[in-house]
């Protein structure tokens, strides 16, 4: 729209004449997104980006939609010159109308706030069972995912059912575990066997604009490829497939490569464009390819494939056959990767630093240092962690939600950027014992201070949950919002959870084991209502019911206990040094201590037969 409207002189002026035109980065202010993505879908079951949205003089929508063209395309769309004129005529007749229509937008928007949260307590651990059916039911069992196309990555789905695979009630039910099983390869095979990964260079698109995840959208998002390669690290140590593994350590070289570094942060996206069309950098052409890698190997690597889109007939997107770390194979993508660098024309990357994603990166690292037990990837966690503290919250605590190349920054932070920052450094505590002995107790400090400050702007002190924006706030969206369905990222207060039950554990203080409960129970009518909306909620639930677990250890060395760990599907273990100098291990699971364990293998049998 920008490049057929907006930079139209004509267009242009009808917009000036008649509007305050106000452009807003939804990552600067994801409150005001979210607000009026929320409003549009009143009026738009379809509502998504760009977002437009039209507004008394105090910022309350009155309508509102996405796309619209600049002309007539027979598609039933009205076209945005006609639009806007409509739009200043109605407001001219009959103003009363459309301030009657946002006082019902903004009355709806604050309704919701508490429409789905349960007011009592109503939880059985009965609906992560439920739940879990309910997800498995709207399973692709043809191509993968849980939805038709477009499709996108639903790493916050398998996170939960692969959570649930180790409870005993699925456990002992074959058929139960088999559904879960099925469905998490099922997907996760598709998505990184087929053209939603970047085999090439690594790293996720968007998503798929079809069905077989073959066409993505060629833009790559770090909160995407952040979750995505927790999610594969999990699975990898569940089910110690070549792919997992490979997907998980080509991602981590892409983000090296191409978006950032642990001492300077990562940086949030790249464009989709380049050479003036869409996924220009990452499509080739046969003959490119044959003259490259030459014409067998050319074949391996589009075999079974028709040209990548309707748009690019004559483009190919290379992919793995067969096994992913053949070092034949590896070694034909690493000449298309150089061959791609040297092309003239490259991709744009919007470079903010943005605090939630980079948190959810931080967490990420953790899980896939422990999954291929590499200790670099968990230095490189501990060193993105410093440079956080030190460029992104100043001394009294206070967070931002972004930085700049030039470390400016204007942005307010908002509840997930402090939710999955504790959140991480407690994932960071669990296990940083490994290389930085002392480290685990400032990092659960960290975490800790985070989440009291949490509580202080956020809380909703009248009803369950948290507000996204904090209080106070400088040029507020219309209406306080509280958002508990996950989007391309988890949702706040899903993130909460975690955090709370964890302190929990790790600190004794019942505050932190009321504070999750107040808002677990809350999520009953969720659970119940929409489960495939909430599966980062219900990850935390159901890895806490089952059992968070702490190991104390005397050894000097964890390298034993993290060796054998790692080779266990993942549950929630925070591993740290007994002070009181045994030589024994002390495992403890929620708030329940079994008695001194001599060696690592002993210890989690007995904790994985729990």
């Amino acid at each position: 729209m920008s490049e057929e409207s907006f930079q139209d002189e004509f267009v242009a002026s009808i917009m000036n004449r008649h509007f305050v035109c106000i452009k807003v980065d939804r990552e600067e202010r994801p409150d005001v997104d979210l607000t009026y993505l929320e409003a549009i879908r009143m009026f738009d079951q379809s509502a998504g980006w760009p977002l437009h949205a039209f507004c008394l003089s105090d910022g309350r929508p009155f309508w509102g939609g996405t796309y619209f063209p600049k002309q007539d395309t027979g598609h039933g769309i009205v076209p945005w010159p006609q639009l806007l004129m409509r739009i200043s005529d109605h407001y001219g007749r009959a103003k009363e109308e459309l301030i009657e229509n946002a006082e019902n937008v903004l009355g709806n928007l604050e309704h919701s706030n508490d429409a789905d949260f349960s007011p009592t307590d109503q939880w059985n651990n009965s609906l992560l069972l439920n739940a879990v059916q309910s997800i498995c039911k709207i399973h692709d069992d043809s191509q993968g995912g849980f939805s038709s196309a477009p499709k996108f990555p639903s790493p916050m789905k398998i996170d939960f059912l692969m959570s649930m695979g180790e409870s005993a009630k699925v456990r002992a039910d074959s058929q139960f575990g088999e559904r879960i099983d099925f469905c998490s390869n099922k997907t996760l095979d598709a998505m990184a066997s087929r053209g939603l990964f970047d085999h090439v260079g690594g790293g996720f698109f968007r998503y798929s604009t079809d069905d077989e995840w073959k066409v993505p959208h060629f833009e790559k998002m770090l909160c995407d490829n952040a979750l995505l390669l927790s999610t594969y690290s999990r699975a990898y140590r569940k089910y110690r497939l070549p792919l997992y593994r490979k997907t998980v350590e080509k991602t981590i070289q892409w983000l090296l490569r191409e978006m950032g570094s642990p001492e300077t942060g990562f940086s949030s996206s790249l464009s989709s464009d380049s050479n003036g069309k869409e996924g220009g950098y990452y499509l080739w052409e046969k003959d490119e390819l044959e003259a490259i890698i030459g014409n067998d190997e050319t074949d391996l690597l589009i075999a079974g494939q028709k040209p990548n889109s309707p748009t690019s007939p004559d483009e190919y997107l290379p992919r793995w056959q067969g096994n992913p770390e053949d070092p034949e194979q590896e070694a034909r993508m690493e000449k298309l990767l150089h061959a791609r660098d040297s092309r003239k024309w490259k991709i744009s990357r919007d470079s903010k630093r943005i605090t939630a994603w980079n948190a959810l990166l931080l967490k990420a690292l953790v899980d896939a240092s422990l999954a291929l037990t590499n200790k670099e990837y968990l230095g490189m966690a501990c060193k993105l962690a410093e440079w956080m503290k030190v460029h992104l919250q100043d001394e009294e605590g206070k967070v931002v939600s972004l930085r700049y190349d030039d470390h400016s920054s204007s942005a307010p932070a908002f509840l997930d950027d402090y939710a999955f920052w504790s959140e991480a450094l407690l994932a960071l505590s669990s296990v940083s014992e490994w290389i930085e002995p002392g480290s685990s107790v400032t990092y659960l400090q960290d975490a800790e201070k985070l989440a009291l400050k949490a509580n202080e702007e956020f809380q909703d002190l009248e009803s369950t949950g948290y507000f996204f924006a904090p209080k106070n706030l400088d040029c507020p969206a219309p209406g306080k919002k509280k958002f508990c369905y996950d989007n391309a990222i988890p949702a706040g207060n899903s993130s909460m959870l975690r955090v709370f039950s964890t302190l929990f554990v790790l600190t004794g203080k019942e505050e932190w084991n009321q504070r999750y409960l107040e808002i677990r129970n809350g999520y009953s009518n969720l659970a119940t209502k929409a489960p495939h909306g909430i599966g980062h909620a219900l990850t935390a639930i159901a890895e806490n019911e089952i059992g968070l677990c702490s190991i104390k250890s005397g050894n000097e060395d964890l390298n034993d206990l993290c060796l054998n760990l790692s080779e266990k599907p993942y549950r929630p273990v925070f591993l740290s040094k007994d002070d009181r100098g045994s030589e024994n291990l002390v495992l403890t699971v929620r708030t329940t201590t079994f008695p001194a364990f001599e060696d690592s293998g002993k210890l989690l049998e007995s904790l994985y037969d729990q």
